[in-house]
């Protein structure tokens, strides 16, 4: 029995600080526990340990003899945790007692947490866990979205359906946080139309903290309880008052705990309150005025914009600010239109709307866009904010996103890394150098495994596919036809991300004839797998999935064109890993980086994209394959249909032959030359050790007021 208790207590020590979600060998420890729970629970060790039988987890633990690599993991967290041997002590030990606060509207930290819609959670969530594993001195902020974002389903004309359901905090990773006095902080916000409360909940994610702010609380009327139910849901009441809590209560949670930050890092507009809240506390607390507090504030705020389309921009009606920002407005000793015009381009148009990029750029002195592309469309973009420089000289710049490799990696690719490039490697991921080794796998090793993880890939979609046609209730012939979707030796196509119209999900079924023809060649087959959801308004968005569905539908396609429904971290993780091909065309330059093509990259898999976010600098004609030559036309259907030509021509005359020229022992050299390629040239660039590095040294530092010091080579 004390036996059974021990490794209850360490697998939930283990369940309990979001590391696992990046160690193979802890992930493995539930897997490998109770398979089916695991799946069923959508890789919830929390819940899992819940629902999971004690006796037959004990037996379990010793058929498979797995008590020893319990104590081993529980340990390695131990020792994770204690270590004080890292880049960050090294280098960034200036910011040890006063850290980072890196806000955001939403984490993409694991499945199991669903507080996170697409890519800019994604991405929020590897730059926390890249700051844990380097030891950078950083804490973040958000919101406990109750119901998260949506589950989705579609109904048998193929349209989107939305599904909501509430999360048990009980069954999350996440605890409540207590204050000085040992009870459960609450923060408070007074505004024109009432008291705002919100308690906070804590997530562990490895040695850094994230601090959730959750407004589901008795003291709130009912209105004010379902602000943090969903993400980018509601009206613009909803919205502003969700963005007041992170930003202003985000600050007062922090310094209720005693955290002192040196940085606001804002993920996006989203949390530009928190610099207000900022310069009221040290107007406050120091006795300056606005505009000496202001200047203070804005030199320790970093903004990060990740949106180049103007609509995309946050922007509330006056009124609308007044109501919830006009207690903080007198607080700082600003007149309604001073207050206005933070937020305005134009602070004499009193029509303008209160934008949230604007009060960001305006009140920060380190800003950037994700892609040296996006920097330079940022930079035309909010021109009109310096109208005395030149589109060059606004003080905008760019760092380009990098993804958590050890998240998004395969465990099959880990282990062949391991192999080739020395089990440190992750250490050493952002050298050049460290990914030199490549070069020296067998061409049949590198092509096998890619095999063993689309075979893993195939039999995951048949599963989901099978499964969604049953809760249709479809016939059993159709069940079983889609049970036998997608072949092995197929070259295999993924698209996957949130289905907004300038993404152009659809652009290569714009010739359905000329596609077909594509798809049913005999003796050069290529397979599609679809995935992704459109915002619950965007109606145009539901559309470009049904036509999608329908095509999938149709019995000449039955085989080759799938889509996957409940797009989340769990399905981009099981594509990104087992596609040959990631394929991204958006209308260019409005995508600001696309994470997604990066995480296939590290997999193996080549990147077929338009020259547009980070895809613009990183192609270099030998590994992957670009989509037209980066023309962007005024005229968006003319755009499409060039881009659309350009698609077919490049897949039928490139990306197919390479793929399918073997050679008499049946492996297609000219392509894992590419695969090499892309992987020497590229994994040690776009990963977010070297994103957070980059932070660190051109805008945390700064924005603390302290000294880089250079870092030598290796």
């Amino acid at each position: 029995m004390v036996g059974q208790r021990q490794l209850i207590d360490k697998l939930r020590e283990l369940a309990r600080n979001l590391w696992w979600t990046w160690q193979p060998n802890a992930i493995s420890l539930f897997r490998e526990l109770d398979p089916a729970l695991w799946r069923k629970l959508d890789h919830n060790p929390v819940e899992f340990l819940k629902q999971i039988d004690l006796e037959k987890l004990e037996l379990r633990a010793s058929e498979l003899a797995i008590h020893s690599r319990i104590d081993y993991a529980f340990r390695r967290l131990a020792e994770y945790l204690k270590n004080t041997d890292s880049w960050g002590s090294v280098y960034a030990s200036t910011l040890r007692s006063r850290p980072v606060a890196y806000f955001s509207a939403e984490f993409g930290l694991h499945e199991s947490l669903p507080i996170y819609s697409g890519g800019l959670g994604v991405l929020a969530g590897d730059h926390l866990k890249s700051a844990s594993d380097l030891g950078i001195p950083l804490v973040g902020v958000g919101l406990a979205y109750a119901q998260g974002y949506f589950r989705q389903s579609l109904d048998t004309n193929g349209w989107q359906q939305e599904h909501y359901l509430n999360a048990d905090p009980e069954k999350l990773p996440i605890e409540q946080v207590l204050g000085p006095d040992d009870k459960p902080l609450m923060i408070t916000i007074d505004t024109h139309s009432g008291v705002l409360h919100a308690r906070v909940w804590r997530v562990e994610v490895g040695r850094t903290t994230l601090f959730l702010l959750d407004s589901f609380v008795p003291e709130n009327s009912e209105w004010d309880r379902s602000l943090t139910a969903r993400l980018y849901g509601g009206d613009a009441r909803v919205r502003i008052r969700q963005e007041l809590l992170l930003g202003v209560g985000g600050i007062r949670v922090l310094h209720a705990l005693g955290i002192s930050p040196s940085v606001l890092h804002l993920n996006e507009g989203h949390s530009a309150f928190a610099v207000l809240e900022m310069i009221r506390a040290d107007m406050e607390s120091n006795g300056v005025p606005f505009g000496e507090a202001s200047r203070d504030v804005a030199a320790m705020t970093v903004f990060t914009t990740h949106t180049p389309v103007a609509a995309g921009h946050d922007r509330f009606p006056a009124a609308l600010v007044e109501e919830n920002l006009g207690k903080l407005r007198e607080a700082l000793h600003l007149s309604f239109d001073d207050f206005m015009g933070l937020g305005r381009v134009n602070i004499a148009d009193p029509n303008e709307l209160y934008c949230m990029t604007v009060l960001a750029l305006k009140l920060s002195r380190h800003a950037n866009g994700v892609s040296a592309l996006h920097g330079r469309v940022s930079r035309r973009m909010w021109q009109p904010l310096y109208p005395t420089r030149s589109e060059e000289e606004v003080p905008i710049g760019h760092i380009t996103n990098g993804v958590h490799v050890l998240t998004w990696v395969a465990p099959q690719m880990h282990l062949l890394y391991d192999r080739h490039l020395g089990t440190d490697w992750p250490k050493r991921q952002r050298f050049p150098e460290a990914w030199d080794g490549i070069r020296n796998i067998d061409d049949a090793e590198l092509w096998e495994t890619q095999q063993v993880l689309k075979a893993r890939l195939i039999d995951f979609v048949r599963r989901r596919l099978v499964a969604q046609y049953q809760r249709r209730n479809e016939s059993d012939a159709t069940i079983d036809r889609v049970s036998q979707a997608l072949d092995l030796n197929a070259l295999t196509i993924g698209f996957a991300r949130r289905f907004a119209t300038y993404k152009r999900a659809g652009l290569v079924m714009r010739d359905v004839e000329r596609l077909a023809a594509i798809l049913e060649a005999v003796d050069r087959p290529v397979q599609f797998i679809f995935a992704g959801k459109a915002h619950p308004e965007d109606h145009l968005g539901k559309e470009l999935i049904q036509n999608i569905v329908r095509m999938a539908r149709q019995e000449r396609f039955a085989h080759q064109l799938v889509f996957v429904e409940d797009y989340d971290m769990n399905v981009a993780r099981q594509l990104v890993q087992g596609v040959d091909v990631w394929l991204n065309n958006p209308r260019r330059p409005q995508e600001a980086s696309g994470t997604s093509g990066e995480k296939a990259l590290l997999n193996g898999a080549l990147n077929f994209s338009i020259l547009d976010g980070w895809w613009a600098e990183a192609y270099d004609g030998t590994n992957g394959f670009a989509i037209g030559r980066g023309e962007s036309h005024s005229v968006p259907s003319i755009q499409d249909e060039r881009d659309h030509q350009a698609l077919l021509d490049t897949l039928v005359n490139q990306v197919i032959p390479t793929y399918y020229n073997r050679d008499a022992s049946g492996l297609p050299r000219g392509w894992i030359t590419r695969q090499k390629n892309a992987l020497r040239s590229l994994a040690w660039r776009f990963n977010a050790d070297r994103m957070v590095m980059d932070y660190v040294q051109n805008s945390y530092l700064p924005a603390a007021g302290a000294q880089w010091c250079a870092m030598p080579k290796s």
